[in-house]
């Protein structure tokens, strides 16, 4: 099945996990599939890689997930520093193993300092990697937006902008970057009412259990924390375990609150830590399950 269909039928709970890194062997990731697999998320996104590092492992985890666990596999492909030959290859190889949907994305830089961008690439944004598969044919195309904008974007109307052209490129369904307050994501979704986006949107929902991640995502991708998560790091930080617990709830209350708004879909960006997905999830499987049949 095409994940823009099972958006169709009530709200869709997904989640994300990584290859292990290229020194760890895959079968790390295995044991995380399996304990994630019972909680029935409507899809399991694998992500690439920076620069595409562990490009070879997407594949062959979307295909255990697919094939294995009967689950839909949302494969990340990522187009920066990549050739078309490079792109067709991983899309026969996913055509093979059965995986219908791709996230499409630009993607970092790798983060060896020695890289050097190429000069010449059919690939500057995501919106030409959504071409060429839309002109491969078969899949399925999600894309990543921003709901307080792009690191990299100008200012926000130039992100949406930007947006416009990725959906109009050929976009399915849409997954959001983290935020941590969910009115950007009420607004955000007017906005794209405004812009006349209309592909269902999911919205992305990393729980923070420690501050060394807290700090990691606030330089990758800019989003802001509100005053009331600082108040939790604040009186939390030297406590690893309330901490945790604090994060864990916090997610699930953003997760309650935009099931009640409305919401296309939940994202949980699990980092590979099955215990605190299972933790997000089963107290909101009666939620989720009421939503889907009383829509």
């Amino acid at each position: 099945m095409k994940i823009k269909d099972l958006f169709k039928t009530g709200p869709v709970i997904s989640l994300e996990i990584f290859p292990p890194k290229p020194d760890m062997p895959v079968d790390t990731i295995f044991n995380t599939i399996h304990e994630l697999a019972d909680l029935h998320p409507g899809f399991i996104s694998v992500t690439y890689g920076a620069g595409g590092s562990g490009k070879g492992h997407t594949v062959q985890i979307a295909d255990v997930i697919q094939n294995q666990y009967g689950i839909e596999a949302l494969a990340h492909l990522t187009c920066m520093n990549a050739t078309p030959e490079e792109i067709n290859d991983v899309l026969q190889r996913l055509q093979g193993v059965n995986v219908k949907n791709i996230l499409a994305l630009r993607g970092d830089p790798p983060q060896d300092k020695s890289f050097i961008p190429p000069k010449e690439t059919p690939y500057q944004y995501a919106k030409d990697l959504i071409l060429h598969i839309q002109d491969f044919g078969g899949f399925s195309i999600g894309a990543a937006c921003y709901p307080e904008y792009h690191i990299e974007a100008q200012d926000p109307i130039s992100d949406l902008k930007n947006l416009k052209e990725k959906v109009n490129s050929g976009v399915d369904f849409l997954i959001t970057q983290l935020f941590l307050d969910n009115q950007f994501f009420y607004d955000f979704k007017e906005k794209l009412d405004l812009m006349d986006i209309s592909v269902p949107v999911s919205a992305g929902i990393m729980p923070v259990i420690n501050k060394r991640q807290m700090e990691r995502i606030t330089k990758l991708c800019g989003a802001s924390i509100p005053a009331k998560f600082k108040r939790i790091l604040g009186k939390y930080e030297d406590n690893p375990k309330a901490l945790k617990e604090a994060g864990i709830v916090y997610a699930t209350e953003q997760i309650i609150d935009l099931l009640s708004w409305g919401v296309d879909g939940i994202h949980l960006y699990t980092m590979n830590r099955a215990e605190v997905a299972r933790e997000i999830i089963e107290p909101i499987a009666a939620i989720r399950d009421h939503l889907v049949t009383h829509p």
